[in-house]
């Protein structure tokens, strides 16, 4: 009991000495007090950067779903993709059961500078073997990259060589494209597919849009589907060039941050480039704040389903560690006036990550009849005052469900165990010289290879030998869309390109389909943009 009595003058002893500072607020002069009193009284040691860290998770996890406290190592992961590049050895690899697979060196990289090639495969980084050991990608990925200038060496396995072969490679500057895939539809009809708002996205878009103006495109499809966002500069330099001078492209507001504007400088080179742009429910942030100024200025017709709602702007804090505090300071707002934001309730970050599923259990991503909009939501276009709906995300012009006739469990079995990934791999290592020998382009691959039913055979066979029986009735629902994958990713892994995938995938694709079709019908095209989509009309709840 005297120990008891012991302690207490020193805590308030100590407590009175960090509270004593003038003019501190006295919720601050609680934080500091506790922990002082933790570090310096707990009956165990206690990291006290750690104690701190936790404090500031704390915090933010009661305020909203995207305020958020990275650490050092964490932060330079989270911002590798956008920054443009990353030091590395070079190389796009797939998993092939154990064993890290080359699909491609990257032209004029590391990797290629000495020797490596595409079909390769790694058992050895630095002496720690790779192969069998069921190790992560990010595991593999911490030993391939690393500081410009460092060393590193590997140990392959090459087809028809009965011995390893060791690489020294000097790490280099790797750089990361925003740009999946840029092609010619047809003669007119340009596609462009941009996976992320990085650093370099608009130079690289810019570039892409230039090629394939020197190819005849005179309409676009600008493709954002799964595309999570980045830098808001990006969208707003890329928004810049398909607007006229003065038009409002996004604005932000909060409590503690007066409204700023972003308006168009009328410099752009595509103001009058017919287009289309696709989302879907993964597209956010960024993408968001794209496909909402190019819907609200009746620029664009936006196809696919409704946007993720990620609405709410971060400004980033860097402490001195590398640590990094993301704290939401404003909302995004479209230029009618929407808030991209999707309802939240504070602290309940759960139900938020949970929203997507239940979207999809309430039926919106396959039917349109079970969307219902609040009459209370409704906006008005800038130029042609059509009407849109708020909410949360960007609701597309055009409604496109997601298509789910070709699914089975034999696909969904198929794909969990990795099955259609690893036939593909092991098809190129077997067939990579003939078919580079026969099929020039991805555009000669396009229309002259075709998924035999011997390879669909030898597919079938593979899946079972990994436990997944074949079943007659359900592979005939899905045979149509195992061929086409399965020729998408030979067709990646023979050129080394993500989007000689989109290519081939995109035959079979529901959002482009869709907004193909509406590029390619004018008329429809042009009453989209001043008059609406009338089906939503009779999906409004009037209030």
């Amino acid at each position: 009991m005297k120990k008891i009595f012991l302690v207490l003058p020193l805590f308030v002893a100590l407590s009175l000495s960090v509270s004593a500072q003038r003019g501190m607020p006295q919720a601050m002069q609680k934080l500091l007090n506790a922990e002082y009193a933790i570090s310096t009284l707990y009956v165990d040691s206690v990291d006290e950067d750690k104690l701190i860290e936790e404090a500031i998770k704390g915090m933010l996890e009661s305020l909203d779903p995207h305020s958020s406290y990275t650490d050092a190592k964490e932060t330079k992961e989270l911002e590798e993709p956008l920054q443009g590049e990353f030091s590395g050895v070079g190389i796009q690899f797939n998993m092939n059961k154990d064993t890290l697979y080359v699909i491609q060196t990257v032209p004029g990289g590391p990797s290629e500078r000495v020797g490596v090639l595409a079909g390769d495969r790694i058992i050895y980084v630095n002496d720690t073997l790779i192969a069998g050991v069921k190790m992560k990608n990010s595991d593999i990925q911490k030993r391939l990259r690393g500081k410009k200038g460092s060393t590193v060496i590997i140990k392959v396995k090459r087809a028809g060589v009965p011995e390893l072969i060791t690489f020294r490679i000097t790490r280099d500057n790797i750089p990361v494209h925003s740009i999946d895939a840029s092609y010619m539809m047809d003669e007119q009809t340009g596609y462009l597919r941009i996976s992320r708002f990085g650093a370099k996205t608009y130079e690289e878009m810019m570039d892409a849009l230039k090629d394939l103006k020197k190819q005849g495109m005179t309409q676009l499809i600008l493709d954002l589907a799964d595309n999570g966002g980045g830098y808001l500069n990006a969208a707003i330099d890329m928004c810049n060039e398909f607007l006229e001078r003065g038009q409002l492209m996004v604005y932000t507001e909060g409590e503690n941050n007066p409204r700023s504007e972003a308006n168009a400088n009328g410099w752009g080179s595509y103001k009058d480039l017919h287009m289309v742009v696709i989302v879907n429910q993964y597209s956010a942030s960024a993408a968001e704040i794209f496909a909402g100024a190019m819907q609200d200025w009746d620029r664009a017709v936006v196809v696919g389903r409704r946007t993720f709602g990620k609405g709410l702007v971060q400004r980033p804090f860097k402490f001195e560690d590398g640590s990094m505090m993301r704290l939401t300071v404003a909302r995004y707002y479209t230029p009618s006036g929407r808030c991209i934001q999707k309802p939240y309730n504070r602290g309940d970050k759960k139900a938020y990550e949970k929203e997507l599923l239940d979207r999809a259990n309430e039926g919106e991503y396959y039917c349109l009849d079970s969307i219902q909009f609040n009459d209370t939501l409704r906006y008005a276009t800038r130029l042609n005052g059509r009407t849109i709906y708020g909410g949360g995300g960007v609701m597309p012009d055009v409604y496109v469900p997601v298509d789910t006739s070709e699914y089975s469990t034999y696909y969904r079995d198929l794909s969990a165990k990795g099955i259609i990934n690893q036939y593909a791999i092991k098809y190129v290592d077997k067939n990579r010289k003939s078919l580079n020998k026969q099929f020039k382009t991805v555009k000669d691959f396009d229309n002259g290879f075709i998924v035999s039913d011997e390879m669909m055979r030898d597919f079938i066979t593979m899946g079972e030998k990994d436990s997944v029986k074949y079943d007659e009735e359900k592979y005939r629902t899905s045979e149509m869309m195992l061929k086409a994958i399965i020729k998408g990713l030979i067709a990646r892994d023979i050129y080394g390109d993500p989007g000689a995938y989109s290519v081939v995938i995109n035959h079979r694709n529901p959002d482009v389909k869709a907004a193909y079709d509406v590029l390619n019908d004018r008329e429809r095209y042009q009453r989209l943009l001043h008059e609406g989509n009338p089906e939503y009309e009779r999906l409004v709840k009037h209030n």
